[in-house]
């Protein structure tokens, strides 16, 4: 079980590679062909299609869990579900199993702004078929797939309170996971300190500055998000107002 071990020595992942690339390609014809063809995903299947996904991303993150677990990388200073991608999973999975229209309100930001960051540059060092690689991409493609779903399919539109309450949700858990953070040595979210690596941060300014900075670099792009997803009238069958 080579493909399932926790060396990357014949698995090594290069970001921008044909493998990546494919993946990358798969996502964007996926999420053009649930647009072309919502109308056919409509029907007595959508039940069951919505919880196989939700279920595939919880057998898929258990499985990520047993496997650094089971190859001794599990630690609670970077494997708790407290950074944003984790918490997105989360997310969908709740949206997934009760169709909640205030998750998918904070769902469609993280996701759309967060996954595909983690998708576009990933920090990932096995390639395909490696278990980790699977893993990687499935649950982050299934993360932005999901709120696409629910605007294009389920006619889910956000409303501009979706921003706010996507800000008021970030502010909540902030003070919880810096807690995390204090308590383990952690850096999820990047609250601790910049990644040692170079990144968009460090053009934010100094800690604790560059949090307020993201902050407000986040509500920015949300506001843009918003714009291309919002209701723009009743032309079209496939959108409805939801409260």
């Amino acid at each position: 079980m080579d493909w399932f071990g926790g060396s990357s020595e014949n698995y090594r992942f290069v970001m921008f590679s044909v493998t990546h690339i494919a993946v990358l390609v798969i996502l964007l014809l996926a999420g053009t062909g649930m647009y072309v063809f919502r109308g056919r995903l409509q029907g007595a299947g959508q039940r069951k299609m919505e919880i196989w996904a939700a279920g595939t991303l919880i057998v898929m993150e258990s499985l990520y869990h047993i496997w650094m677990y089971a190859n001794g990388f599990w630690r609670a200073v970077d494997s708790l579900p407290a950074g944003l991608c984790s918490i997105s999973l989360i997310l969908a999975v709740i949206l997934l199993l009760t169709g909640s229209k205030s998750v998918y309100d904070i769902l469609l930001y993280t996701a759309l702004l967060g996954a595909t960051q983690a998708l576009a540059t990933p920090y990932l060092f096995y390639d395909f078929p490696h278990f980790r690689f699977i893993h990687f991409f499935s649950t982050h493609m299934l993360i932005v797939l999901v709120p696409l779903y629910y605007t294009w399919v389920r006619g889910y539109r956000p409303a501009f309170s979706s921003v706010i309450r996507l800000v008021v949700f970030l502010n909540l858990i902030m003070p919880v996971v810096m807690l995390i953070n204090k308590l383990v040595g952690g850096n999820y979210m990047y609250l601790s300190h910049k990644p040692e690596t170079a990144s968009l941060l460090d053009v934010l300014g100094p800690y604790p500055w560059y949090i307020l900075s993201l902050e407000g670099l986040l509500v920015s792009l949300s506001l843009i998000v918003w714009l291309i997803f919002r209701e723009r009238g009743r032309a079209s069958g496939t959108t409805r107002e939801i409260n």
